[in-house]
């Protein structure tokens, strides 16, 4: 990656000098991918927060999810990576946990944070859709955010284009003639980052309804992954980044988009059928709300 290299929209006419390094701290690397991914979880804690008071949802559980859920994203989104690329990380095992040189996959980061909760929700009796109908929602606004991260980076670009909005730069090019000799280097290439961050928050706005007028439970968190399982499922078709299952030419994450969504749709329509209502928080966690009763 070169520093400071311009980033261009040859059909847009724009030009833009981007630099991965935000700043430094002594000699340390600031990165903008960090900024971008700390801002979405900033911003979705703030507005669950915010919005937990209306929805009658305990703020308390916010931040416990908060706690729990993003480790867990973090060791889930690294070992899915880890796996999809075990022939490179089994010859030096030590490169699993050198995640400053990148290499964490969305998926892994979600199924990481569903399970943490999850077993948070088992251990403290709490009805598990209480909590992910009510936190899905603030995921791909948090996924929005974070996608720009790659733009910085110059990566998970897509295959070149002759639409006007096409990218390039240094970077694009060099690992088009190294990594996809196929291809026209010099060519631009979709800005597939900017593509999923306009439907991430499409998805998101329609969660916020989703969840305001269902009341089946996971109905919110299914239209999650069918929605995006739907995207994901044609944007990998066009990344030149993909991880693929073991040897094959199967794109991981397009499978498991398309498992997810196919399953998501089938969930639906089974607990609509079913009528299985979503349940809600304990009371226990909302007596802390209370006003205390006066003694005089």
């Amino acid at each position: 990656m070169i520093l400071g290299e311009k980033v261009s929209f040859p059909g847009l006419g724009w030009e833009f000098n981007v630099d991965p390094v935000a700043f430094k701290l002594g000699s340390l690397d600031v990165y903008w991918y960090g900024i971008c991914i700390a801002a979405g979880i900033m911003l979705c804690v703030a507005l669950a927060i915010y919005q937990s008071k209306k929805l009658k949802f305990p703020d308390s559980l916010i931040y416990d999810i908060v706690l729990v859920a993003i480790p867990c994203a973090i060791v889930g989104a690294r070992l899915y990576y880890v796996f999809c690329e075990w022939d490179y990380f089994s010859k030096d095992l030590k490169m699993i946990f050198n995640t400053r040189e990148g290499g964490l996959a969305v998926y892994g980061g979600v199924i990481g944070a569903f399970l943490g909760v999850f077993i948070m929700c088992k251990i403290r009796k709490i009805p598990f859709t209480a909590l992910a109908d009510f936190a899905i929602v603030y995921i791909p606004l948090g996924q929005a955010i974070g996608r720009w991260g790659n733009y910085f980076n110059q990566e998970a670009f897509g295959t070149t284009t002759t639409l006007p909005w096409g990218m390039t730069s240094e970077s694009v090019q060099t690992y088009l003639t190294y990594k996809c000799p196929t291809l026209v280097a010099t060519c631009p290439v979709h800005p597939t980052f900017l593509y999923e961050s306009i439907c991430d928050l499409l998805i998101f706005f329609a969660l916020m309804w989703v969840r305001k007028n269902s009341k089946y439970a996971f109905e919110t968190t299914c239209v999650y992954f069918a929605s995006y399982g739907f995207v994901r499922f044609f944007l990998e078709g066009l990344r030149t980044d993909s991880l693929y299952l073991f040897n094959t030419s199967i794109r991981t994450s397009q499978l498991l988009s398309l498992v997810l969504a196919v399953a998501a749709l089938i969930y639906i329509a089974y607990a609509r059928y079913n009528k299985i209502e979503r349940k809600a928080v304990p009371d226990r966690f909302f007596e802390d709300k209370k006003p205390a009763e006066s003694n005089g």
